[in-house]
């Protein structure tokens, strides 16, 4: 219900862990399905990297949400505030001009356009290599348990086929930070 209060993500900033982050789609329609709005997300990531300071290590851009994997070394608010916002301009800006459908789908009950779902998503910091790489395959395995396609390597919108045959990312990736995968877990 859009009237009831919005829960409060704590967000706990602890230096020397990896971040797994994960946003929705207002009301968690596919407003990603559309591979321009997917385009805006990874165009947003390129930008922000060079206004925040972190390691993206992993991602996977979905039709009704976003993971990510991260090395942050300034808060993860300010970055998901400048990533989604950057998102949510151009997608409204595009609706606009473009689909009046879309843009319907966005429209919450007070009138406002909104892109993203309201609140802080699910953030989780990650302790070790085992959770690090636990939380890749996740991402990476998304589209497949989705139904999407049968093999994380064909989702051209991941990191995933950069860790299965180092073909090129669609945004760049900085694995310096990433540790090595255990090699039972």
């Amino acid at each position: 219900m859009d009237h009831a209060p919005r829960k409060r993500l704590k967000r706990i900033e602890n230096a020397g862990t990896a971040r797994f982050l994960n946003f929705s789609c207002y009301k968690n329609r596919p407003l990603l399905d559309d591979d321009g709005f997917k385009q805006l997300v990874l165009d947003a990531l390129a930008a922000t990297r060079q206004s925040h300071d972190y390691d993206l290590w992993a991602f996977v851009i979905m039709p009704t949400h976003v993971h990510l994997l991260i090395w942050p070394r300034t808060p993860v608010a300010e970055l998901l505030k400048s990533l989604k916002q950057s998102v949510a301009r151009r997608a409204v800006r595009f609706a606009k001009m473009q689909d009046s459908n879309l843009l319907e789908q966005m429209v919450d009950p007070k009138g406002i356009h909104r892109f993203w779902q309201r609140g802080g998503g699910f953030d989780r910091n990650l302790w070790n290599p085992k959770a690090t790489w636990q939380a890749i395959d996740y991402i990476h395995d998304n589209p497949v348990q989705a139904g999407l396609f049968s093999s994380p390597k064909d989702w051209e919108w991941s990191s995933a086929a950069y860790f299965i045959d180092r073909s090129q990312s669609p945004v760049e990736l900085n694995l310096r930070s990433l540790p090595p995968r255990p090699q039972r877990y």
